[in-house]
């Protein structure tokens, strides 16, 4: 696909079905963006999609499939918007730091990959009445190849941004304690114990 530079090129891309339940344009909305004025727009679309559609149909869909409906909060960013989300601070890591991440047509040193900010609000309402972030990070990391998870509080939504990458780190931190509870490949075994009465992993998506 060509850069896109006209209104019928954006919306022929947010029209791209990345799987099942996902088209592009449920990732381009950016409150940086509509704040400022500056169009959330991919430098190279093609590659975009590419990430897109694995971390939707490896990550986002098994979880839509399994907890119900998942909101996207924060994905897509392109360099011009995350620029100014680190110029601003406004939780933004830099351009390199995110190439991979949320800016999805900028490959990293290793490969390409993919970041989503969602929320699940099943979990939500459990984490709102005192269920430890750590049974979904534990979760996540037991059924879904995930490359990175980093949770917040998010003001009790318990968000977290979800990375697909080629080359998977297999790293979860959070903003709570413990900082970082999972590294490397080197992790082994299964946390059972920590997500009794999570619904098992639905894989008809």
């Amino acid at each position: 696909m060509r850069t896109i530079k006209s209104y019928d090129a954006l919306d022929r891309f947010g029209r791209i079905r990345l799987s099942k339940h996902f088209f592009m344009r449920d990732f381009l909305y950016s409150e940086i963006s509509n704040f400022y004025g500056v169009p959330n727009i991919p430098e190279n679309p093609d590659k975009a999609v590419e990430a897109g559609r694995h971390l939707c149909e490896e990550l986002l869909e098994p979880l839509n499939a399994t907890f119900g409906r998942i909101t996207v909060r924060s994905a897509y960013r392109s360099p011009k918007i995350n620029s100014i989300g680190h110029e601003k601070g406004h939780n933004c890591a830099s351009n390199k730091a995110n190439f991979s991440h949320h800016i999805w047509d900028y490959p990293d040193d290793n490969g390409i990959g993919a970041t989503a900010c969602i929320v699940i609000p099943w979990f939500m309402d459990k984490y709102s009445s005192g269920t430890d972030w750590r049974s979904l990070a534990y979760w996540i990391h037991d059924h879904l190849p995930y490359s990175q998870a980093e949770f917040f509080d998010g003001r009790g939504m318990c968000s977290f941004n979800l990375s697909w990458h080629e080359k998977p780190k297999k790293l979860i931190t959070s903003w709570m304690k413990p900082r970082v509870l999972l590294k490397g490949e080197s992790v082994t075994g299964n946390f059972t114990e920590w997500y009794k009465g999570f619904p098992k992993l639905n894989t008809s998506t």
